[in-house]
C-alpha cells in the first residue's frame, strides 16, 4: 500500500497516511496534531532505483 503525505491547513502540521490506491480519491483523514479534516495532499517526488549502472 502506498503512503501520501498531507499538510493542515489548519495547524500547518505534515503527515503521512497509508491507503489503498483504490480509497485514495474518496480518503480525507484527519490532521493527528489538531484533528482537523481540512488536509491537502501532498505530491510526492518519485525516484526509480534500478540495480543497473548508467
Amino acid at each position: 500500500m502506498p503512503t501520501y503525505r498531507y499538510r493542515c491547513e489548519k495547524c500547518g502540521e505534515t503527515f503521512e497516511h497509508v491507503e489503498h490506491l483504490a480509497e485514495h480519491e474518496t480518503a480525507h483523514p484527519q490532521c493527528p496534531k489538531c484533528g482537523s479534516k481540512q488536509v491537502h495532499h501532498i505530491p510526492t517526488p518519485f525516484v526509480a532505483k534500478t540495480s543497473r549502472k548508467s
